[in-house]
């Protein structure tokens, strides 16, 4: 019966330590928090030895608490088998205090003497796959993937429509056309255009992850880091803007470093800004024709402003009829489209601009860029598509938008094609030959 009476008392003793140690902690960790606020308040006032009296009592409570410890253990190797639940309790409530998990008595004693079994998680293999996916892991680059890395990095469709429109402003100048100054301009549009995406999607790769559209991009995805995506654009924009100035003209590698830095220093962080971004978006997309234009004849003519008005206009119901669509992806990754923030102004600047294009196809003449049949054949299309922006406007839904949205992607190409069957011909061209001015006949003397 010794045995008996001696586990009674040390069971007993052991809970009264740990309740009183419990108590006396919270209190010293109260006084910590206040000695904290005090010290916020006014920090220029000195901390005082009485300031710094509750770190007595830390100090104290500790040494007690982790004797109280060992006074445990030897009291586990004596009764293994004896040792009391209160006991237990105590011990895992100091520990999980001194670990700042416990607050309030947030754990019951119900809870830690519960019989139940406790719920084993079993996971599974998709949540392993992406348990581990959102871990760091090594990044392995595959060569033979490179090339298709790369497509995606420059958005190589939309590169090669930019590419499309430099080389409609170079093929409508008014100047003999030259094949070799015609592929270096266009070699060094796409070069820019590559850089000016590449860059893009730098910048916005946290919330390109949050989009369904931009989730499979490389640098989202981890196929390459973000220093080699900023390699690449390197690689692409400094051999472009200097073939553009030296092998062409200096005015054609302002403007290409120009688009450059609109794209990605002004249309990228204005998207989570303003809605002002789609303006600045369009005046990017107008800027590749006149390149175009300036690289075939080394000066700005009224023709290439008007090539790039063509762009800027279309560029409204094109980019618009696709935001429609996407309003929940924008606004999942936080970006300021017409759509998003003001629908009403979005269907009205789409069915605006259609109409536009049928003002800014009449003026082609007038600046002797096209004969006066191209308002006339170009005015079905453009009557078309200012339908499909008024059924977008009147109607606001998905088909709509949809249906405007497929017209602009066939629409661009067909007015530029026209536009370049009906070009002006040049007037040294057309004007005959002048006969040698006659010789002056002199006196004989």
């Amino acid at each position: 019966h010794l045995s008996d009476c001696t586990y009674f008392l040390s069971t007993f003793l052991v809970g009264l330590v740990g309740v009183s140690v419990k108590q006396k902690l919270i209190r010293c960790n109260q006084s910590a928090r206040s000695l904290i606020q005090l010290h916020r308040r006014d920090p220029s006032n000195w901390l005082t030895y009485q300031h710094l009296n509750f770190l007595k009592r830390q100090v104290t409570f500790t040494v007690l608490y982790i004797s109280f410890l060992f006074v445990l253990c030897d009291i586990e190797l004596i009764y293994p088998t004896k040792i009391s639940s209160t006991a237990r309790i105590i011990l895992l409530e100091g520990c999980l205090l001194r670990n700042g998990a416990l607050q309030n008595d947030s754990v019951s004693s119900a809870d830690l003497t519960s019989d139940e079994t406790p719920h084993v998680h079993e996971e599974t293999d998709e949540a392993r796959e992406a348990r581990l996916d959102k871990q760091w892991k090594m990044l392995k680059v595959d060569v033979a993937d490179l090339p298709d890395v790369y497509a995606k990095l420059a958005k190589i469709k939309l590169t090669a429509l930019v590419v499309t429109t430099a080389a409609a402003g170079y093929a409508m100048a008014p100047v003999p056309f030259d094949p070799l100054m015609f592929f270096v301009s266009c070699l060094g549009t796409g070069l820019a255009s590559c850089t000016a995406n590449s860059i893009n999607q730098y910048f916005e790769v946290p919330f390109d992850s949050n989009m369904n559209r931009t989730k499979n991009r490389p640098l989202v995805r981890g196929q390459i880091s973000p220093l080699h995506a900023v390699c690449f654009a390197l690689a692409c924009g400094v051999p472009g803007v200097t073939l553009l100035t030296l092998a062409v003209n200096p005015l054609t590698g302002l403007l290409g470093a120009l688009n450059i830095f609109l794209y990605t220093c002004c249309y990228t962080p204005l998207k989570r800004l303003s809605i002002t971004n789609t303006w600045v978006g369009a005046l990017v997309g107008a800027i590749p024709p006149v390149m175009g234009w300036t690289a075939a004849t080394g000066c700005l003519e009224p023709g290439a402003l008007l090539l790039g008005g063509l762009l800027y206009s279309w560029q409204f119901p094109h980019f618009n009829a696709l935001s429609w669509n996407l309003r929940e992806d924008y606004s999942r990754g936080g970006y300021r489209m017409m759509s998003v923030t003001h629908p009403a102004m979005c269907k009205r600047v789409a069915l605006r601009h259609s109409v536009g294009l049928i003002g800014l196809s009449s003026l082609a003449p007038v600046l002797d860029v096209t004969t006066w049949t191209f308002p006339v054949i170009s005015l079905p299309i453009n009557l078309y598509i200012s339908y499909l922006a008024f059924n977008f406007y009147r109607k606001g839904d998905r088909s709509s938008a949809r249906k405007l949205f497929f017209c602009s992607l066939w629409h661009l190409p067909m007015l530029l094609l026209l536009a370049l069957t009906c070009k002006k011909p040049r007037k040294d061209a057309e004007d005959p030959a002048l006969p040698p001015a006659p010789i002056p006949m002199t006196l004989q003397s």
